[in-house]
């Protein structure tokens, strides 16, 4: 990255951590909601190399809350405009935008080069299991989203332990499958203790299955979100891998 775009960040890391950064390699899985603006705060904090994946294209109903989504981009692959919009924050980043569906058959691709640093940002109860049981097979270090649907208080954000997340749904249903596959969960992940109650049986009696999917996924309902609470979601994961990084110069 230009030195000007770095002037402000030397600031705060120093040299050292500038290059930590710079040298670093993270894998963002799911380029929605949240993992576009974990992508955002990634970039600009001038992470050397990014593999973004996702096999969505972008729909008008993704406008509300996703960073890529335009009227003038609605049609196109999330992982080409993240792409795009990386080196436009960043020339100097490699950037590598893969358009495949996280499955068996593709992590090998998805998680070549050991990255520092994998962010699990699907929403698919199916791809994301088999991600983060990946992960942790291969022993890689992961920061995974739980629920941001529905919630509305920002305050209620919390990273820590997958196994003191609380009051997340999918958190739950995350914990039986991992089970299952006998994977363990010792990962960090963000979450929300905002209690749902009344709100969350009332959205699953009204939602609608959502249209547009793929054989490979699941048809599920489709949650209401705010664009201010999922992009917090996503940036304050953004921020968690910043702060892992530099910590690791400190244990060099």
């Amino acid at each position: 990255m230009p030195e000007d775009r770095l002037a402000r960040i030397r600031l705060m890391v120093g040299e050292a951590g500038i290059d930590r950064l710079k040298n670093s390699f993270v894998v963002v899985a799911g380029l929605g909601a949240v993992g576009s603006y974990a992508v955002e705060g990634l970039a600009r904090a001038g992470i050397g190399r990014l593999r973004l994946v996702d096999f969505d294209i972008i729909k008008a109903s993704n406008i509300n809350r996703q960073l890529y989504a335009l009227g003038s981009t609605i049609g196109r692959h999330k992982a080409d405009i993240a792409a795009a919009r990386v080196l436009d924050i960043n020339p100097d980043c490699r950037v590598e935008p893969l358009k495949i569906f996280a499955a068996a058959e593709s992590f090998d691709a998805i998680l070549a080069d050991a990255p520092d640093m994998v962010i699990d940002a699907i929403d698919a109860l199916g791809p994301k299991t088999e991600l983060i049981a990946e992960t942790q097979k291969r022993g890689l270090r992961l920061i995974s989203c739980m629920g941001a649907a529905l919630r509305t208080d920002p305050s209620a954000i919390r990273v820590g332990p997958f196994s003191e997340a609380r009051g997340c749904p999918l958190a739950t249903r995350l914990r039986y499958w991992l089970r299952k596959k006998n994977s363990p969960a010792q990962f960090t992940c963000i979450y929300s203790i905002e209690p749902l109650g009344r709100l969350r049986l009332e959205a699953r009696q009204t939602a609608e299955p959502e249209k547009d999917y793929y054989d490979r996924g699941r048809r599920r309902a489709a949650l209401g979100s705010l664009p201010t609470v999922t992009g917090i979601f996503g940036l304050t994961i953004a921020n968690t891998v910043i702060q892992t990084l530099l910590a690791d110069r400190l244990k060099a």
